[in-house]
């Protein structure tokens, strides 16, 4: 159905995709693995016409097919959903999916004929919406069902889904693979990226993967297995007998070493948004030592409760304490001083400085301290010196301390904040989505880091959409809906299904 040969994609220097080859059989799920810069999104976005190729050549259903736009691309039965859905709020769910389309009865907007179709598509690949809801009332799961419809309704012959589960509750997910297996019954081919290996073997026909923009290799679900993949994904980059990720027996010891006092202490918190609480009375602890995941679909409240402790948003109602100090009216600076680190999901704009320099952006927040000052001064040797040895900590790809932040990648800027998080004494980490943009060994390293500081007392508060990443390194797991607490679970209990339902806003009593 779908075949892409020798594709190469150059971003200046930088060759993202070398001689690519990548093809999907008629009714067939291919799902493309790789770690993060592998190229997986690169190949699809030419693909899908966002990209234009240096070489190559592409054809479909066996026809040749040359696609310079995402319109050329949909005429030739392309249909992408990515990971940051293309939709306009205030429209109805109808709207967004016929939105550049024929319309039967274009002059007076009766979408009745359309509304049906819709309908008719929804039930027969089990993806149930509301024609005439608004898209900014619907949950992600339900928006994500829009955006296959919308391929569906274009008649697409190839779909493509880019990272599809990252907004799903395991629930969700369920439910999404079985529609997909529903759309290749029926002769549909569809492109299944994404980084998580139980999902590619529970749901692919095919996997290849991709590492540095070349291709690896490509199994049968019959003759794979996930010691193949993950090796062919992080290479000789990566000790797979001594993974934290890949072999965590004794994760359970390590993460047992939990003190009596409680580092943070939050007590009914409550956080408007303008006329919207977007935290609710929420009220937890975590113990010196000890590592508190929050699980919740993105936009539940994590991003408010988290400014709210360390004092970037006002809180309407309730107290924060880090140790015996109530920090609840300090400001972000006095509340960093005791002895707090933070990771911001958005690392494109929350600390981080594209026109400073990497040095500059390693030492934000802390240039007032030692050893980078005396009070008075910056010491420029100390600052140079200790850039140059968290470059290399950390692996940060740049050409040194005074290469000008605005150069690096987004994983790399993910790297800089989380050696800028590490580079002193911490009691309490707040981190953000961490490992988001990272690769394999990368993200090993980070949760090593994490352990170590932690079997020295450092309080941890995880909040994290990967739920693989709660289940490896949580004590416990509270989950957050609706800016509320659904419930917790520790960590002898930890059941998917169980967080995937407070996840959807049922409460762990009910």
């Amino acid at each position: 159905m779908l075949e892409m040969q020798d594709i190469r994609k150059e971003f200046g220097a930088v060759i993202a995709l070398d001689s690519v080859n990548f093809s999907v059989k008629k009714g067939e799920i291919h799902g493309l693995l790789g770690g993060n810069g592998a190229g997986k999104t690169t190949l699809m976005n030419i693909l899908y016409g966002l990209y234009k190729s240096n070489a190559g050549k592409i054809s479909i259903d066996g026809a040749p097919l040359t696609i310079n736009s995402p319109k050329d691309a949909i005429a030739g039965g392309i249909g992408m959903v990515h990971q940051q859905f293309l939709q306009i709020d205030r429209f109805t769910v109808t709207e967004n999916i016929v939105l550049g389309t024929k319309l039967k009865n274009w002059p007076s907007l009766d979408l009745e004929v359309e509304k049906q179709k819709i309908l008719e598509l929804s039930k027969h690949f089990g993806l149930p919406v509301n024609p005439d809801a608004y898209i900014n009332e619907l949950p992600m799961g339900i928006r994500q069902r829009v955006e296959i419809l919308k391929a569906l309704y274009r008649g697409v012959k190839v779909l493509v889904l880019d990272e599809p589960t990252t907004n799903l509750t395991p629930q969700e997910v369920d439910g999404l693979f079985v529609s997909l297996r529903l759309m290749v019954n029926d002769g549909l081919s569809v492109v299944f990226i994404t980084h998580k290996l139980p999902e590619v073997l529970a749901v692919c026909d095919r996997i290849s993967v991709l590492r540095h923009g070349k291709n690896v290799l490509t199994l049968d679900r019959t003759e794979a297995s996930e010691e193949a993949f993950v090796k062919a994904m992080v290479g000789d980059d990566l000790n797979i007998e001594q993974s934290i990720i890949f072999s965590a027996e004794n994760l359970d010891k390590r993460l047992g070493q939990v003190g009596g006092e409680d580092a943070l202490s939050v007590k009914a918190m409550t956080i408007s948004t303008g006329e919207i609480k977007s935290v609710s009375a929420c009220s937890f602890e975590i113990k010196t030592g000890e590592i508190l995941g929050v699980a919740g679909v993105s936009g539940n409240g994590q991003l408010e409760m988290l400014e709210g402790i360390l004092g970037l948003r006002q809180i309407a109602a309730g107290e924060v304490w880090i140790r015996d100090v109530e920090v609840t009216e300090l400001a972000p600076q006095e509340t960093l001083n005791q002895g707090v680190a933070y990771i911001p999901e958005d690392r494109w704009q929350d600390g981080y400085l594209p026109k400073a320099t990497v040095a500059q952006n390693l030492i934000l927040g802390l240039h007032r301290r030692e050893p980078y000052s005396d009070g008075h001064f910056l010491r420029g040797k100390q600052i140079f010196e200790q850039s140059e040895a968290l470059i290399k900590d950390f692996n940060i790809k740049t050409n040194g301390p005074d290469d000008t932040a605005g150069n690096l990648s987004g994983g790399n800027i993910q790297r800089v904040m989380l050696a800028r998080a590490f580079s002193h004494p911490v009691d309490l980490l707040l981190a953000h989505n961490p490992t988001r943009g990272l690769d394999i060994p990368s993200m090993e390293s980070i949760y090593e880091k994490v352990l170590e500081r932690k079997e020295k007392g450092m309080a941890t508060l995880l909040v994290s959409e990967n739920l693989d990443e709660l289940f490896l390194l949580s004590n416990r797991i509270i989950v957050i809906c609706g800016g509320e607490i659904m419930g917790e679970l520790p960590r002898d209990k930890f059941d998917k299904y169980a967080i995937g339902l407070m996840m959807s806003g049922v409460r762990q009593d009910e």
